[in-house]
């Protein structure tokens, strides 16, 4: 079923639909967003800068900053067209949905001017220094500190899981800049050059985390004496929680309009893999998929009550954290049972030679949501903070 957005969605998408028509990249169709993001796959400079020409990148943001100031509905509507398109969206990654958002909320207009432009033009690329060894849903607990030396922050301390490092320039790296602070208080958001203007690496020591699936885009991250100005401080010292909020919020509720869509195409890819294995009369395998089914259009309905509270200029509360539970044991239980389908297959692995290790794409599924319920604030603590902030239940007796 599908739902008019109105008349200003329906010409935008009008528009986008003929652009994308006359400049898709035929080598890109079938590429999702994270493939053309972390494989530097040919074509996808490209097919970036084509985007960034037309005023295709941060979007979302006001116009005064360099976006395109689009409602949550066209970005809805845009997400759609491109998953209808069979093209990728490349963004300027975390530089454009959760850096950029948190420094139009929190910075100076002097850092506004000075950053956003840098994400726009791809200067600027970002990676997330937040979870440590000892700090990961226990954010709060970080230990990194920062020590202000004249005009600089000296950062030194230990970051794990730190995505897309290896294509970064910069890090929004929270650190502790007052000891002596309660636990969330004395913490900084320092945007920190990970290279100085030599090349030279700015403390910087990056150690790959092999994943499951033979990538790694994760890092340890160790930090040495990192400087950084004083004017890289977004929100003021000692007040990087508050800004850490925005930028969680975005980070687990940013896209839940359009989460949807992703999942609507695994569910016919999977359809289409059911019939190929000749199992679509199994009544196992068809509850299976009446289950999924019925999730995704969960999700879709989500999105668009979502969209609505946007249309009323809501903010994106803790109940961002009920989408981010939901989507992420969804893909999880999702390929769970996909792997179940194909049996003895899912075990096989494309012709390729002996020393590599390249999973097909429902094997790197399955491994890729084995951590969706733990990056990005896990299911668990998600479910705290539904019970506390949203419900108003009380909080678990301390052990």
């Amino acid at each position: 079923m599908e739902i008019d957005l109105g008349p200003q969605a329906r010409k935008f998408r009008d528009e986008l639909r003929e652009w994308l028509e006359a400049n898709k990249p035929e080598e890109l169709i079938g590429v999702d967003v994270e493939r053309a993001s972390y494989g530097n796959l040919p074509g996808v400079p490209e097919w970036t800068e084509k985007l960034a020409d037309a005023g295709y990148l941060c979007v979302s943001w006001p116009k005064e900053f360099g976006g395109r100031g689009l409602s949550g509905i066209e970005v809805a509507v845009m997400n759609e067209e491109f998953a209808r398109a069979g093209v990728p969206r490349v963004t300027r990654g975390m530089g454009e949905w959760l850096v950029g958002p948190s420094i139009i909320v929190w910075g100076t207009d002097e850092q506004k001017a000075h950053f956003l432009p840098r994400i726009i033009d791809g200067t600027d690329r970002y990676c997330q220094g937040f979870s440590e060894p000892d700090a990961g849903s226990d954010l709060a607990g970080l230990k990194t500190r920062g020590v202000v030396d004249g005009d600089e922050v000296v950062i030194t301390g230990q970051k794990v899981w730190t995505s897309g490092a290896q294509a970064a320039n910069m890090m929004f790296c929270l650190c502790r800049t007052d000891p002596d602070a309660p636990k969330h208080k004395g913490i900084s958001y320092v945007l920190t050059p990970m290279f100085r203007e030599d090349g030279s690496s700015n403390g910087f020591e990056l150690r790959p985390i092999k994943q499951l699936t033979g990538s790694a885009h994760f890092t340890e991250t160790f930090i040495t004496e990192a400087r950084a100005p004083l004017f890289n401080v977004i929100g003021g010292l000692h007040n990087g929680w508050r800004v850490t909020m925005t930028t969680l919020g975005n980070e687990r509720g940013g896209n839940a309009t359009t989460q949807h869509v992703q999942y609507t195409k695994q569910f016919w890819d999977a359809v289409d893999e059911v019939r190929r294995l000749g199992r679509q009369d199994d009544p196992l395998v068809r509850q299976d998929l009446a289950w999924a089914f019925t999730h995704v259009e969960i999700m879709r309905f989500q999105g668009l009550k979502l969209l609505s509270e946007v249309v009323a200029k809501k903010e994106p509360g803790p109940a961002a954290s009920i989408n981010k539970m939901f989507w992420s044991e969804y893909a999880q239980a999702f390929t769970d049972k996909m792997m179940n389908i194909r049996g003895a297959e899912a075990m096989l692995l494309p012709d390729q030679k002996p020393a590599e290790y390249t999973p097909d794409k429902w094997t790197s599924s399955f491994f890729q949501h084995r951590s969706s319920t733990i990056w990005g604030g896990t299911a668990q603590v998600q479910r705290n903070i539904v019970g506390e902030r949203v419900l108003g239940l009380p909080k678990e007796p301390s052990a």
